[in-house]
């Protein structure tokens, strides 16, 4: 079932809640995520860290990083990180559906760094619209109690729903896939449908609210940029309008700069000071 709403108007999920936290704020410029991001430019060796890779004789049973999958393989990198063949051979949408349907992370700040660091999520590309509803139900149904199979159907739903969202929206049709991504994520919790009434309107009104900090913001696309705008958005909104409050997390600390021509550089909340692409 979706979510309800109360005779306050407020709508509520019957499910176990958590304590109350405060919207982030920037409280450590080295963000736990930046590692993983700046992974993104690895070509060679660890695709999470860029260490050399280790072959060993005898196979050992590893952990995948992103799916959490278990199989033999006979080789990790010198940090012991190790990818499944499904997560490096497949699609960036197959990574953020297999590692978004495994997690256990109420964090979606954070997943969205870890995705952004595999150099199968390009700089900018529409795997942005289904990473951003993505991360927000892996973290809302871990949050909520409310895990396991219904939180992988969620997440395969929103996968073919933010197929439709086709890259370049933000300027042809004057609505960013980020921000629409918001509207996918509340319209899947609440089982919204064009018949709906207050799920139709909530949904609606996350997308409206998403656009609308994304435009402000200004600037030419940055799929990163906008992504955290619409997630943040997106735990604020949640907060208000279910009473479900995910963890609090620090403002991330982008280091795309140098692959973003078109970075906003100091004009950006998420700048790192490192520079842009020439």
């Amino acid at each position: 079932m979706g979510l309800k709403s109360n005779e306050k108007n407020r709508t509520t999920i019957p499910r176990p809640g958590s304590t109350a936290v405060h919207p982030g704020q920037r409280s450590n410029r080295e963000h736990s995520g930046r590692n993983a991001i700046i992974a993104m430019e690895y070509r060679s060796g660890c695709l999470v860290c860029g260490n050399e890779l280790y072959y060993s004789v005898v196979p050992t049973r590893e952990t995948c990083f992103y799916c959490g999958a278990t199989a033999e393989t006979n080789m990790r990198c010198a940090k012991g990180h190790f990818i499944c063949d499904f997560c490096h051979n497949g699609s960036a949408n197959d990574l953020i559906e297999r590692f978004c349907c495994s997690t256990d992370s109420t964090a979606p700040l954070s997943l969205a760094l870890t995705l952004m660091g595999s150099p199968l999520v390009k700089m900018h590309g529409p795997e942005h619209h289904f990473l951003v509803p993505a991360v927000l139900l892996a973290c809302f149904y871990n949050q909520t109690a409310a895990g396991g199979d219904l939180a992988t159907e969620k997440i395969h739903q929103a996968r073919g729903r933010s197929d439709d969202v086709k890259g370049g929206f933000c300027g042809f049709c004057g609505a960013c896939g980020a921000g629409i991504g918001t509207g996918i994520f509340i319209s899947l919790i609440t089982e919204a449908t064009p018949l709906s009434d207050r799920e139709r309107r909530l949904s609606n009104m996350l997308t409206a609210e998403s656009l609308r900090v994304i435009a402000e913001k200004g600037g030419a696309r940055c799929c990163k940029r906008e992504s955290f705008w619409a997630i943040m958005t997106a735990v604020q909104f949640v907060r208000r309008e279910f009473g479900i409050d995910l963890p609090e997390e620090p403002l991330p600390v982008c280091s795309f700069s140098a692959l973003n021509k078109e970075c906003l550089a100091e004009r950006c909340a998420f700048f790192d000071g490192q520079g842009t692409a020439a």
